[in-house]
C-alpha cells in the first residue's frame, strides 16, 4: 500500500494548481483504501508479482475517488471522512473538473499497463458504475423501491469496481477464466455487503463515528435497504411518516424517523444480507490457493459486517 501511495503521489501532478490542489485534499482525507488493497490481497492470493499491480491499485482508487467527487456535488454533501466535502471548500465546478482529471488520468495509466483486457475490465467497469448512478438517481423519492432495485443499484454503483479490482488480479496473474470468475464473483460479493453495511450505518451510527451528516440518505430521498427492511415490519402510521420522508426529503422528523429504523428489525434485517454476502465472499475465496493472503480475504469479508464507520 506504501508503493500505491508513492504512485498516487507522482500521479497526480499537473500544470494547473487547482487540479493538484482539490485531488490532494480529497485524497489525502485517508478513506479505507480497500478496493486498492483488495486488487493487491488477490494478487497475493494468486501468487502474483506483476510489478503493474500498484499502479492498477491506484488506478482503481483514481476511479473510485472521482466518483465521490461528482457523488458529493450530485447529493449536496457537506462531509465526508469528517471534514468539509470538496465542493464545499472548492465549489461545485472545481469537484466535477477535478473528477473528470482523475478519470482520464486513470486512462492513462490504463494504457500504460499495455494489455487491452485490463483496459476492457477498467472501461467496463466506469461506464456500469456511471449507469449505476443514473440509475439511483432516477430512484430518488421512489418510496415503492424494492429490494431487488435495491441490489442492482448497489452491484452496478459499488460493487462493480471491487469486482473490477479483484479481476485485475486475476488477469494480472494469468488465471484460467475459472479462477477469474472466482475472483471477481469475490469482489462483487465484497462490494454488495461494504454497500449494505455503509446504508446500515447512516440508521445506526453516529455522525462523529461516520465522519458524515447522520440521515443524508433520508435527506436526499435514497432508499436504501434499511427502509426497505423497515417498511415491511412498522405499522401503517410509522410507514406514511418514512414514505412521506422521503418523498419529499423532509427531514423535519428524522430523529422519529431513525427511532423507527433502529427499533423495527429493519437494521437487523439489513445486516443479515450484508451477512449473506459476506459468506458469497468467503465462499468464493475458499476455492483460491490456500496462503495466508487467501485467509487475509476470508477475514476481510467477515470483517466488513462488524464496520462501525
Amino acid at each position: 500500500m506504501q508503493a500505491v501511495d508513492g504512485v498516487i503521489q507522482r500521479s497526480l501532478g499537473s500544470d494547473v494548481p487547482l487540479v493538484g490542489q482539490v485531488a490532494e485534499y480529497i485524497i489525502g482525507a485517508g478513506g479505507k483504501r480497500v478496493r486498492p488493497a483488495l486488487l493487491l490481497m488477490m494478487c497475493g492470493a494468486l501468487g502474483c508479482q506483476d510489478a503493474r499491480r500498484h499502479s492498477l491499485a491506484a488506478v482503481v482508487e483514481f476511479i473510485h475517488t472521482a466518483t465521490l467527487l461528482h457523488d458529493d456535488v450530485v447529493d449536496e454533501s457537506t462531509l465526508r471522512r469528517g471534514r468539509n466535502t470538496a465542493n464545499q471548500v472548492f465549489g461545485n465546478a472545481a469537484s466535477v473538473l477535478v473528477g473528470d482529471f482523475l478519470y482520464s488520468r486513470a486512462f492513462q495509466m490504463m494504457v500504460e499497463a499495455g494489455e487491452m483486457r485490463i483496459m476492457q475490465v477498467l472501461a467496463d467497469a466506469t461506464n456500469v458504475i456511471a449507469e449505476g448512478e443514473v440509475l439511483q438517481l432516477m430512484n430518488m423519492h421512489d418510496a415503492s423501491l424494492d429490494e431487488a432495485a435495491y441490489l442492482r443499484v448497489i452491484r452496478a454503483k459499488t460493487a462493480k469496481l471491487f469486482e473490477a479490482s479483484a479481476r485485475l488480479a486475476a488477469i494480472l496473474a494469468g488465471a484460467d477464466a475459472e479462477l477469474e470468475a472466482r475472483c471477481a464473483d469475490y469482489g462483487q460479493a465484497l462490494g454488495a455487503a461494504f454497500q449494505v453495511v455503509d446504508d446500515v450505518l447512516d440508521y445506526e451510527g453516529t455522525a462523529s463515528e461516520l465522519g458524515k451528516n447522520l440521515g443524508d440518505d433520508l435527506r436526499e430521498g435514497k432508499v436504501t435497504l434499511p427502509i426497505i427492511c423497515t417498511l415491511r415490519r412498522c405499522s401503517s402510521e410509522q410507514a406514511a411518516l418514512i414514505r412521506g420522508a422521503i418523498e419529499e426529503g423532509n427531514t423535519e422528523r428524522v430523529d422519529d424517523i431513525l427511532h423507527i429504523v433502529r427499533t423495527s428489525g429493519g437494521l437487523a434485517d439489513a445486516r443479515q444480507a450484508a451477512m449473506a454476502e459476506a459468506q458469497r465472499a468467503i465462499d468464493a475465496a475458499r476455492v483460491l490457493p490456500a496462503n495466508g493472503y487467501t485467509e487475509g480475504l476470508v477475514q476481510l469479508a467477515a470483517a466488513l459486517l462488524e464496520r462501525r464507520s
